[in-house]
């Protein structure tokens, strides 16, 4: 059994093989090909937190792992991250444990990648500049991936902690060559974006469809409760909508379930999943579309994908 560190992942799996690793998947899982029970999250009221077990299985790809992942958002105030996570991969063919890896930042890593792939399906390929809420772990994962699938040129960040915004600023502007600003408020950073990415805590929606451009794109990952939303409700509205899952979107998307308990719209205004996408049974973006959205919760099977597209590549394998 391989004891597989946070470190070791970042080493090992480039964006955009973890991008390559995600987008199969989602065929695999539309086509049928996969296991994933439903999500079990236990709520701590008590401490604001939760705890969530997310097990799946892919029978191309031949993985099958377990993940437990949890979210506290008062951790940051305690030095400690808002998110951590641990999985157990096994061989599918014995049940035997092939690796233990710690996994926070192979959620970050994998969230990123679902939105490029969403990105390369739902953003304008002539895509160049890019707004972020939240300057988390998988804030940085989301811009990465974005500027994996698009010529990403410029970025803005918005946090409600400038100091935070200002080092994300600093960091990404390092890390992917481009100059990264921390913007002023929430109307600053989309200023101008062609895509807009949300990684953040927020209950309430951090987006205003008025300051959005008419063509586009966003990704909303940061609320996976029904009761929280990043998005408000007419931004929804306006928008061709993709999700990742209707199971999962029926449990957990507050982006999509506040706007149709407000009588905004109903599951019928959903274009298409994200799977239908990339198995060319819907299409993408085409030309006369405005506002796109892609809305997702996090799906089992991205963690077990990459997971073993990790494994592989430390085992000497080919991803």
């Amino acid at each position: 059994m391989l004891i597989i560190s946070d470190q070791d992942i970042a080493v090992h799996l480039s964006m955009s093989e973890a991008i390559d690793a995600v987008e199969k998947a989602f065929q695999e899982y539309h086509l049928g090909k996969a296991e994933m029970p439903t999500r079990s999250t236990i709520m701590l009221p008590k401490y604001n937190g939760s705890i969530s077990f997310m097990p799946s299985y892919l029978e191309d790809a031949e993985a099958q792992a377990t993940k437990i992942i949890s979210i506290y958002p008062d951790n940051p105030s305690k030095g400690l991250p808002t998110t951590t996570a641990w999985l157990i991969l096994n061989d599918p063919s014995t049940g035997q444990i092939q690796a233990f890896m710690e996994a926070s930042y192979l959620t970050a890593l994998r969230t990123g990648a679902v939105t490029g792939v969403a990105a390369k399906y739902l953003s304008r390929s002539d895509s160049h500049v890019a707004a972020v809420f939240g300057a988390g772990t998988q804030a940085r994962t989301q811009l990465m991936a974005v500027k994996t699938v698009r010529k990403i040129e410029e970025a803005k960040v918005y946090d409600p902690l400038h100091s935070r915004a200002q080092k994300y600023a600093d960091e990404m502007t390092e890390k992917l060559c481009i100059p990264v600003k921390a913007a002023k408020d929430g109307e600053d950073a989309v200023n101008g974006a062609d895509v807009v990415l949300t990684a953040t805590t927020s209950k309430t929606p951090v987006i205003d469809r008025k300051w959005l451009e008419e063509k586009t794109h966003l990704s909303a990952i940061g609320a996976f409760y029904p009761d929280w939303r990043e998005l408000d409700s007419q931004t929804i509205k306006d928008a061709k909508v993709v999700i990742d899952d209707w199971e999962a979107m029926r449990l957990e998307a507050g982006d999509i379930l506040i706007p149709i308990s407000e009588g905004v719209i109903t599951e019928s205004h959903i274009y298409s999943t994200l799977g239908e996408l990339v198995t060319g049974q819907k299409q993408g973006r085409i030309s006369t579309d405005g506002l796109t959205v892609f809305k997702s919760v996090g799906l089992a099977i991205q963690d077990a994908c990459v997971a073993k597209a990790v494994f592989n590549k430390i085992r000497g394998k080919e991803p």
